[in-house]
């Protein structure tokens, strides 16, 4: 079932089409241009013994690369259509800490499409994000992040634009000029969308956790140490889990990249940041509201 935002943006694209005759059909790129980069030494991010000298080649300074998901149980916007997909933990995001762990945030007013950035940063009040998805035709982007990248209490494309303008902005592969002369407006933030979910896929964490036994359940509990050793045991390093009020809410990935963060290959490291779960009490993995979810994967 689509939502209904997604309809909505169905019916935006059909009105476009019937009222031009010279649209094209043609799907366009987004992908940089990082032909400069065959030229210049390829390292894993924050393993380099010089500077950077292309930073479109390599995240820098940020190169502790995160792919982050969440684990929500409802969204508050259930009765407009946005529900979470059954069977998967949801995007949160692609971080680029430094490498010392510390990180910057909101790198580039100009590219600034959260609407509730919080206290320094002027709020967006343009067209959402979802509107640049429609320039580029990507109606297959849309879906997916309408399925998986859910966010809590506002409409999904709000975190979106707040996940592009707080992080991307601040990871150097994604800079304007890394794309060249032929740069069209918010090529960038297609360019990230795609970026998150290609990470996202690396880690499939429901079907992961319950390979070892580990499924939501509101009479199961669970020990840290067993969370822990099911996700390392598949990932080669030990992530970051968050838990709020000791239910499990979060988990991190940790990576230095090598290449680009859109394309690079993604080096597994323990987590940097240490859990908020306890290692002592029961941990909550709870079921979500059955009236919350929906069957998003495709049945035969």
């Amino acid at each position: 079932m689509q939502s209904t935002s997604t309809l909505s943006f169905l019916a935006l694209l059909a009105s476009t089409v019937s009222a031009t005759s010279s649209f094209s059909f043609g799907i366009p790129n987004t992908y940089p241009d990082f032909s400069a980069c065959l030229s210049q030494p390829s390292v894993f991010s924050c393993e380099n013994t010089t500077e950077i000298v292309n930073t479109c080649c390599s995240p820098t300074p940020g190169g502790l690369v995160l792919q982050t998901q969440f684990w929500s149980t409802w969204t508050g916007l259930e009765k407009e259509g946005q529900l979470l997909p059954k069977g998967s933990w949801t995007i949160h995001g692609l971080w680029p800490d430094n490498c010392d762990g510390s990180f910057a945030q909101y790198c580039d007013p100009s590219r600034q499409y959260d609407p509730t950035p919080g206290a320094g940063v002027t709020p967006y009040t343009g067209p959402g994000v979802d509107t640049f998805i429609l320039e580029f035709e990507r109606l297959d982007l849309l879906d997916y992040m309408e399925k998986y990248w859910i966010n809590q209490g506002a409409p999904n494309k709000n975190f979106w634009a707040h996940e592009f303008s707080k992080h991307a902005t601040c990871t150097s592969t994604f800079d304007v000029a890394c794309y060249g002369k032929s740069y069209k407006k918010h090529q960038d933030v297609i360019n990230f969308f795609d970026a998150v979910i290609r990470a996202y896929h690396q880690y499939p964490t429901y079907d992961m956790l319950a390979a070892g036994g580990i499924v939501p359940s509101n009479t199961t509990s669970y020990n840290l140490t067993q969370i822990q050793n099911t996700l390392q045991a598949q990932t080669g390093a030990l992530p970051y889990l968050g838990c709020v009020n000791n239910s499990l809410t979060e988990v991190w990935y940790f990576h230095h990249v090598f290449g680009t963060e859109q394309y690079g290959t993604y080096k597994s490291l323990d987590t940097t940041t240490p859990t908020t779960c306890s290692s002592t009490e029961p941990v909550w993995y709870y079921e979500r509201t059955a009236s919350s979810e929906h069957e998003v994967r495709d049945l035969p």
